[in-house]
């Protein structure tokens, strides 16, 4: 008897994979047939009529497959591309490539070129390095990021669809953002669409402002981006001049090239907030800004707010006289009981509360709302609990109190947003009856609107649903009520929306849970509405995109508040006031999106009960 012959094919097996035992009599081009009729009849056979089944799952069967996958990628079998990239080649196999990008199954099934080529070359557009990680972690799963390769990491990941790897890069860069490199991180998360790497970072570069704009990075920034930074209401710069300063510096550090952009970049400076002597000694006698035309004429107009401002001619509500958020000052009403008496100022960096100016007319169950740099004060009960229509305004520039225009409607336990320079007054219940019928137990839908200007007030709109002690907030050029308490004495359980320009109220969307005592503030593009009155919702905060109307969840905050109240200044988000159970809150406390974090800032003093909660404009008058 002849001894078989070996086939290669065998030896070759062998060698693909060691310590496989093959016979070398198996013939390899012959595959053994089962019989079909075998298989049918065990099926009748076993059949019983009951579910007798058994899955059988091996966990690590993935984790094989990828490691023999890679095994025969490295010894170059069945493999059928070879990318190329600098002076170094890859062979891989289509189908890898296509299951881990997008880039590569649009590459080899949309009939290009490269569908059918056996190289995919990409020259110098990409480090042989970076595709050697990008493959490894094609075949493996894994791949280890570093400072040194995590922005490559990441732009390659973008250009070739390895999304997950892109996304991995950027979380890693997020923890290693700092002020050093933020501008640049700015940049490299536009370009490759990493929405929260450009979120802080572009919120570290607000709140770096002051450093930032001295170094190398700054002025080598494209235009559109520095425009956007000094553009933002929420850059953090106590002192305007420095924003000025950064736009000369800028446009001289290519003045061929920059100097026609100087008016774009001027307008975005609030020049009437500079002190008046820096105003008319440094920027109306700046040579690079006067000797252009459109230049001078901005400035111009900046020094003719500046005197109106002086001068308190009236609300000046131009764009260069408009403080940014973090040149705000935060103001607390209230007093030693719920009767509101005084007006306390924090002071931004001892966070101190001190009394500032006593309110004329003491009330309780009043509202407050600021615009510009005056704060008006509307309605509430006196000392008669008889609900009032008087409106106190004060203004903080000159440190002196007004009498405006009573409203149509006495109320109290109201709401009062602003909305384009405009004063709404929403709901809350009044005491008064004839024009207006209403009884204390009632919530009012009736809403105003007053006009500085003219000092005189209107009615819009009613409520869809009356309600009061609701969050009232101006935004996106619309006001929004969370909540409340219905005419029913129940918990309103939906947002009304007011329309200015179509002079109507809808219900865009429900609340996500009852509220009634809670505090609203804008926070960037987002509403956040802060607290309630039950156990559950006094530590609650939630997000509302004012666009979208869909509710997202916030970081609770660190203490439970019923009846609390809240304002946004500075990129930050500040709540005060509010009890618990027989306990008073007694700490300020700070929400920085940077740190998507809470802190306490200062301890109120028990004494002082607080009512509302304001941030107004602030100006450098010297």
């Amino acid at each position: 008897m002849t001894e078989p012959v070996p086939d290669k094919r065998v030896e070759d097996f062998k060698e693909l994979i060691p310590g496989t035992p093959v016979s070398p009599c198996v013939n390899l081009g012959e595959p053994v047939k089962m019989s079909f009729s075998n298989h049918e009849n065990r099926k009748s056979r076993s059949s019983s009529g009951s579910m007798n089944i058994q899955l059988f799952h091996k966990t690590s069967h993935a984790d094989s497959l990828l490691t023999q996958l890679n095994l025969l990628r490295k010894r170059k079998v069945f493999t059928d591309v070879v990318l190329k990239a600098g002076n170094r080649s890859f062979p891989c196999h289509r189908a890898v490539l296509a299951s881990c990008s997008r880039y590569f199954e649009a590459m080899f099934s949309g009939g290009l070129r490269e569908s059918r080529d056996a190289d995919v070359n990409f020259h110098d557009s990409l480090h042989p390095e970076v595709l050697e990680l990008l493959l490894d972690y094609a075949y493996s799963a894994r791949v280890i990021i570093n400072e040194e390769n995590a922005e490559s990491l990441l732009e390659a990941g973008d250009m070739l669809q390895f999304h997950d790897i892109r996304d991995a890069a950027a979380e890693f860069l997020e923890k290693n953002l700092h002020q050093s490199n933020c501008l640049g991180m700015m940049l490299l998360s536009d370009a490759h669409q990493c929405q929260r790497l450009y979120e802080l970072s572009w919120r570290m570069c607000l709140a770096n402002f002051d450093t930032l704009f001295k170094t190398e990075d700054f002025l080598s920034l494209p235009k559109d981006k520095v425009q956007e930074l000094i553009l933002s209401e929420e850059l953090e710069v106590e002192d305007e001049s420095l924003v000025y300063e950064a736009v000369i510096d800028w446009v001289r550090a290519d003045m061929e090239r920059r100097h026609g952009e100087l008016p774009d970049l001027l307008r975005c400076v609030r020049l009437a907030l500079l002190p008046e002597t820096y105003l008319l000694k440094n920027v109306a006698s700046e040579e690079l800004v006067m000797c252009h035309k459109v230049g001078r004429e901005i400035v111009e107009d900046a020094v003719r707010c500046k005197m109106r401002i002086l001068q308190n001619d009236g609300i000046v509500t131009g764009f260069c006289a408009r403080p940014r958020k973090v040149s705000q000052a935060l103001l607390l009403l209230g007093g030693q009981t719920f009767m509101c008496d005084k007006i306390y100022m924090i002071d931004n960096k001892t966070k101190e509360i001190t009394p500032k100016t006593d309110i004329p007319s003491p009330r309780k169950e009043c509202s407050a709302c600021a615009i510009g740099c005056k704060v008006y004060v509307t309605g509430g009960r006196g000392s008669e609990n008889g609900a009032s229509k008087d409106v106190w305004v004060y203004d903080t520039l000159h440190d002196e109190w007004s009498k405006a225009a009573p409203m149509l409607v006495a109320r109290f336990g109201h709401g009062s947003a602003e909305l384009d320079h405009m004063l709404f007054v929403v709901g809350g219940h009044t005491s008064l009856t004839g024009s207006f019928p209403a009884s204390p137990s009632v919530s009012l839908k009736q809403v105003e609107q007053y006009d500085p200007q003219t000092n005189k007030w209107t009615l819009v709109a009613p409520l869809r649903e009356g309600v009061s002690n609701a969050a009232v907030v101006g935004a996106k050029n619309k006001l929004f009520a969370f909540g409340g308490t219905s005419v029913n004495r129940d918990k309103y359980p939906k947002v009304q929306c007011f329309d200015p320009c179509q002079n109507r109220w809808s219900v865009p969307a429900a609340c996500p849970q009852l509220w009634r005592y809670t505090a609203a503030a804008v926070v960037g593009n987002h509403v956040v509405v802060i607290g309630g009155d039950t156990e559950f919702s006094a530590s609650s905060a939630y997000r509302f995109n004012s666009e979208t109307y869909q509710w997202s969840k916030f970081a609770d905050v660190t203490a439970k508040r019923i009846s609390c109240h809240a304002v946004a200044s500075g990129n930050r988000l500040y709540v005060v006031g509010g009890y618990f159970g027989a306990q008073r809150c007694k700490t300020l406390d700070c929400y920085d999106p940077a740190s998507d974090s809470w802190d306490s800032v200062t301890s109120v003093p028990y004494s002082l009960i607080p009512t509302a909660f304001v941030s107004t404009w602030k100006y450098l008058s010297a």
